[in-house]
């Protein structure tokens, strides 16, 4: 086996470990021993455990975000088009990566702290917040508050996922309909500037 080879089936075999039993319960025994392989060959190639899983990290990472941004590429789309493309693109990325999505919602090592799956929710609400800041502006609505709204749509759409990800009903394409049905006829009937309405006892 190439040194190439051996590298990708160690990331392969971490990847795994990682979705199994998480960053703390794995070792580099564990690792060295499913690779059938010597302690000293991990080390070799990624320097240690948390080389090797900033290295699983940073590829999931960079596989949702790419799926994320082409879903958004499209500006001229109608917005709420964009939201479901957004919503099923993150829903397909669970389906199709099981592993990698377990490993990201997972709590990160300290060591680790680029790459985790706050800051990977932190660059897409940057990206959705864009989005909504040009429709509010068309519509009227104060443009600051684009922010706040993307980090709400963000977070219901990962939270949904995580959900989603052990329960694997309805279909995805079930989930992100409804989610952007949830999302869009709120948005779709926004007061432009909206208060908490005291309990009146009745």
């Amino acid at each position: 086996m190439s040194g190439k080879e051996r590298r990708e089936q160690l990331l392969t075999v971490g990847r795994r470990l990682f979705a199994e039993k998480g960053f703390d319960m794995t070792t580099v025994e564990e690792i060295a021993a499913r690779a059938k392989v010597s302690k000293p060959v991990v080390y070799e190639h990624f320097g240690g455990k948390e080389g090797l899983y900033a290295v699983v990290v940073d590829r999931e990472v960079s596989t949702l975000l790419a799926a994320l941004e082409t879903s958004l590429e499209e500006q001229r789309a109608h917005p709420r088009v964009l939201m479901e493309r957004a919503a099923l693109a993150f829903l397909s990325y669970i389906d199709e990566n099981e592993d990698g999505f377990r490993i990201l919602v997972r709590d990160s090592p300290v060591s680790h702290s680029i790459g985790t799956f706050s800051s990977l929710l932190t660059d897409v609400a940057r990206r959705v917040e864009e989005i909504l800041a040009t429709q509010l502006r068309l519509h009227r609505y104060p443009p600051k508050d684009a922010a706040l709204y993307a980090q709400m749509l963000v977070g219901m759409v990962a939270y949904t996922g995580q959900w989603w990800l052990e329960t694997r009903k309805p279909a995805k394409e079930v989930v992100a309909a409804r989610m952007v049905n949830l999302s869009w006829f709120g948005l779709g009937a926004l007061e432009k500037k909206p208060a908490l309405r005291e309990s009146t006892g009745g």
